[in-house]
């Protein structure tokens, strides 16, 4: 059975009767889960089993589990974490810092049965970014956010998870928070191809990757990233990366239009898969429908991704978490 060109969000901490024969007649590519998905570790483990009941083994099964603000899966069960940009400029070493922070969440997904994570980031701290991203991010270079985001994925890909590379072609300059408007970037393209865009560039043969809603407006001043047909050429052919691109969450209102428009004109731009977070019946529904199987290109990208996906090597965990707690000391 082809797979919809979607990830979707489900409602709750098990799945209801009607997730389990839309999703299973209609699977998804993947699956995203939020807090309200997640009790503890036994129960998160048999609804991530569940979800591949339903459609393969394979499936990737995705969080956002940044650590600080970030954190879907939290204390008593799972370790707290500082924020990023807290922690880079606390360790003594911020890239070892950052590896086994990484390493350590990625032990932790794996567990129960999640296989990627929408991390690293590649956006470039400034003073005017907005305070929902500012403190989530790793450098106010691109130095220094190469190197860290590469630490990131390369964390998580020892511990057997997908790396989502996020937010192309940049977050870092908008001042407003895209999950309640549109924010408008208007540096000029020379510019971001030096400072954001050179960042992901760096980063581009990562397997996966997240849009920016952001307007560009010396690149496309009508629309954001992830329903620009121009920006998502930037995407592809300055910045250099095939991976499989997938929307930010169509459900932030930075976006017009329904959710079957918004689904629409994402794909039409060129991006391979929709992410629809909220787990609404109608909305998912709707997506479905506008979205469709992955196209030929998606496939081929969406094949590719597994590749990516090894059995995760052996690590002693408590020499991990002593070792981190001495780096922040």
């Amino acid at each position: 059975m082809q797979r919809t060109a979607a990830i979707f969000g489900v409602e709750g901490i098990a799945l209801t009767d009607w997730e389990r024969g839309f999703l299973h007649e209609a699977p998804p590519f993947g699956f995203i889960l939020f807090a309200r998905n997640i009790d503890m570790p036994d129960q998160l483990r048999r609804l991530t089993d569940s979800l591949r009941e339903i459609t393969t083994a394979a499936t990737p099964i995705l969080i956002d589990q940044e650590g600080g603000r970030v954190q879907r899966m939290r204390p008593p069960h799972w370790r707290d974490y500082l924020p990023a940009l807290d922690q880079m400029a606390r360790a003594r070493d911020p890239l070892r810092a950052l590896w086994v922070r990484n390493r350590l969440i990625a032990a932790d997904l794996m567990a129960v049965g999640i296989t990627a994570n929408c991390a690293p980031l590649a956006d470039i701290a400034t003073p005017q970014t907005h305070p929902v991203l500012r403190n989530r991010l790793y450098g106010t270079d691109p130095q220094t956010v190469i190197a860290a985001a590469r630490v990131c994925a390369e964390a998580h890909l020892h511990g057997g998870v997908l790396p989502v590379l996020k937010h192309i072609p940049g977050h870092g300059r908008a001042t407003m928070d895209s999950h309640l408007d549109l924010p408008r970037v208007d540096a000029s393209r020379a510019t971001l191809s030096q400072t954001d865009f050179a960042a992901f560039r760096a980063l581009a043969d990562l397997p996966m990757g997240m849009t920016a809603h952001v307007v560009f407006s010396d690149i496309d001043p009508r629309g954001p990233t992830t329903t620009s047909a121009s920006m998502i050429e930037v995407i592809r052919k300055d910045i250099g990366f095939d991976g499989l691109l997938m929307t930010d969450d169509l459900s932030m209102q930075a976006l017009s239009g329904t959710v079957t428009e918004r689904s629409q004109a994402a794909l039409a731009a060129g991006c391979d898969v929709i992410l629809h977070c909220n787990g609404d019946r109608a909305e998912i529904e709707a997506v479905t429908v506008a979205a469709g199987p992955l196209s030929p290109q998606a496939e081929r990208r969406a094949t590719h991704v597994l590749t990516y996906a090894k059995a995760p090597r052996h690590i002693d965990i408590p020499a991990l978490e002593a070792e981190l707690e001495t780096l922040l000391a």
